[in-house]
């Protein structure tokens, strides 16, 4: 992987967890966090995508949809295991 994919796609990761935090009322995970979610997400969100046959046309925009959208069923998921602060 070359300098620039891997920086693009730390940035994609990192916008994408902050932007699925946001979406999901999450408080975020710090930059770090943010990243790792995204970057899960990503993962997560393509594969379902496949696996419906959807596709969100590629690009730094169709990366950062597919992000948002596994970053925010993984929080959700995570929400549903993790026991709520009072």
């Amino acid at each position: 992987m070359e300098g620039q994919s891997l920086i693009g796609f730390l940035l994609i990761g990192a916008i994408g967890g902050w932007l699925a935090g946001r979406l999901m009322q999450g408080a975020g995970f710090g930059v770090l966090g943010n990243i790792v979610v995204g970057i899960v997400g990503a993962v997560i969100g393509g594969f379902i995508f496949r696996f419906l046959g959807v596709s969100t046309g590629g690009g730094f925009l169709g990366s950062l949809v597919t992000a948002v959208i596994g970053a925010a069923i993984l929080l959700f998921l995570v929400g549903l295991i993790r026991p709520k602060k009072d």
